[in-house]
């Protein structure tokens, strides 16, 4: 029998166990769509890549150059507005709807305010950003204009992002997807006419004029921010018309809250600190290559869109990750939690794997698809058959990291990237990079990969186990609290009742009497608020009866 994530998250507030084939089979529902959708965008960033790569090894250097800041500043916001998909999960995992709309409605402020200054930032530094990278002079005109413009549409792709992953924290994992494919078709068809002039194509044996504006590299990021202008708008346009759990047109509150705030801080900055550590890295990494000729610039660049076939998968699986861990963190089980982030890593390890193998087999074809030069082809097909073998632990690292996320761990993820990445990834580069040339470079990113998964699958059952003992704590804390204060509230109300009158003025001697009181409503906490024996206490207590005699009352 098959059941939603809905059902799962009530299940899991009641007390349920849930068996193992059904918890398989939601996260099978919700990794599979999200896995196709990742295979669809890498697809069109093949023929985004395709397409730039036929103009020349130029053109894909000029993008390449710049493609390690795109993400920098990209992977940044993402980890902002994760935080909120985060909080989403975890609010339907506990049953608190309306919360969960509030924070979407944040969300959207936080979209708008902090997307346009990303966009006026990067539109800023696109022209000294090719310079600063070691870019030669000839690619810089071409990648300030490809920055510049994709800069622009970070508003959108902030929108298309973080809704997205909301729809998948409430269980709909087709949605996103399909808004993913449109936006891609729409990316390739864009790029297709912009990117090439006017021509004239065979098509079955007729001469066919093809429309284009022959705008190259500015072309292609152009058709990229178009299509993010419309990935954005559909999404938004989803949740404002569509009725759903994260319906916005119910009525709610617009003002941005305290505890959303703190879990911004708390969740969102440290995953916006890892994206940075992860991406200045790659930024670094660049510049390392750079210095290694076009022909290493162009097989990285077109290396890395390669190896995106085979981690996008893993990424897929991140996403059901995210949400379940997060919706049972909700519910407050940690059993399902464990399970759930277990499955979920060994399932991405085990793709993974299959795609580590197709990606050592096909290397050279899927190179050849983005360029014709052989250089380029076979120095790109070498660096993906070393990456090949680091491919099972990468996913266990972007699965478990998904978990953890969900869990509200964005500390420990940060930390453990940020130790590999700079630790063990760029400290080998800058060794190997002068002797071995590109190959150097990725046999330390193989090496990287590698340690980063054995880390984060060490850290995994730590952080579900700290977690639910903080939450026991937490809540063990407040019920204590709420219990002394009752029997705060108990004596001051008996006070009241009896109409108690204290002989002495001493200071001192009052507050050492509420003690003293307090303590014996506690021992006798039975007792109801003017129960007779309580009064009784405090008429021997007047009548000065020694404390020691008080205590042994019953």
């Amino acid at each position: 029998m098959s059941i939603t994530l809905e059902q799962l998250s009530a299940k899991m507030r009641q007390g349920e166990q849930v068996p193992l084939q059904q918890t398989a089979q939601i996260v099978l529902t919700l990794s599979i769509p999200s896995i196709l959708q990742q295979i669809v965008v890498t697809a069109m960033e093949y023929i985004d890549a395709a397409m730039v790569g036929h103009i020349g090894a130029s053109a894909t250097a000029s993008i390449g150059i710049v493609s390690s800041s795109t993400w920098l500043l990209h992977g940044m916001l993402a980890g902002l507005y994760m935080s909120f998909a985060i909080q989403v999960a975890q609010y339907l995992g506990a049953d608190r709807q309306e919360d969960a709309r509030g924070v979407l409605r944040q969300s959207m402020l936080f979209n708008l305010f902090v997307g346009l200054a990303a966009a006026a930032l990067g539109i800023g530094i696109s022209r000294y950003l090719p310079g600063w990278l070691g870019a030669d002079p000839a690619l810089q005109a071409d990648a300030s204009a490809y920055f510049a413009i994709w800069a622009a549409s970070l508003p959108f792709a902030m929108a298309m992002g973080t809704y997205s992953s909301m729809l998948r924290s409430t269980g709909d994992a087709l949605t996103p997807g399909l808004i993913s494919v449109l936006t891609c078709i729409l990316d390739a068809i864009f790029n297709y006419v912009l990117i090439n002039p006017t021509r004239t194509i065979l098509l079955a044996g007729h001469s066919i004029t093809v429309f284009g504006f022959g705008w190259g590299v500015p072309g292609a990021a152009l058709g990229t921010a178009l299509s993010n202008v419309v990935g954005g708008l559909l999404a938004l346009a989803l949740l404002l018309f569509r009725d759903g759990v994260l319906c916005i047109r119910r009525p709610g509150s617009w003002r941005i809250t305290k505890a959303c705030l703190q879990n911004l801080w708390k969740v969102g900055a440290p995953l916006a600190a890892e994206r940075a550590a992860l991406s200045s890295a790659q930024v670094l990494l660049v510049r390392i290559v750079s210095g290694l000729g076009t022909t290493a610039i162009a097989a990285n660049s077109l290396g890395v869109s390669a190896e995106s076939l085979c981690y996008m998968a893993g990424y897929g699986v991140q996403d059901a990750s995210l949400a379940m861990v997060g919706q049972a963190v909700g519910a407050h089980r940690r059993d399902m939690a464990k399970r759930i982030a277990w499955l979920c890593t060994g399932m991405g390890m085990a793709i993974m794997a299959l795609t580590g193998v197709g990606l050592y087999v096909f290397a050279p074809a899927l190179m050849g698809i983005f360029t014709a030069d052989a250089a380029v082809i076979a120095l790109g097909a070498q660096v993906l058959r070393i990456e090949a073998f680091a491919e099972p632990m990468f996913g266990a690292s972007i699965v478990a990291s998904g978990a953890m996320q969900g869990a509200g761990d964005s500390t420990g993820c940060f930390v453990l990237n940020l130790v590999s990445m700079w630790g063990i990834r760029l400290t080998l580069a800058v060794l190997l990079a002068p002797r071995f040339g590109l190959v150097g470079v990725w046999f330390a990113m193989c090496a990287e990969l590698c340690t980063r998964g054995a880390l984060f699958l060490l850290r995994l059952p730590a952080v579900i186990q700290r977690f639910f003992y903080l939450l026991m704590l937490i809540t063990h804390s407040v019920n204590k609290s709420l219990k002394l204060f009752n029997i705060c509230a108990a004596h001051f109300l008996t006070i009241e009742k009896c109409h108690i009158r204290f002989p002495c003025k001493s200071p001192v001697k009052r507050i050492s009497f509420h003690i003293v009181m307090i303590a014996c409503h506690q021992e006798h906490s039975g007792f109801r608020y003017g129960g007779k024996k309580i009064i009784n206490l405090f008429q021997l207590l007047q009548k000065g009866l020694p404390v020691k005699k008080i205590s042994c009352y019953k």
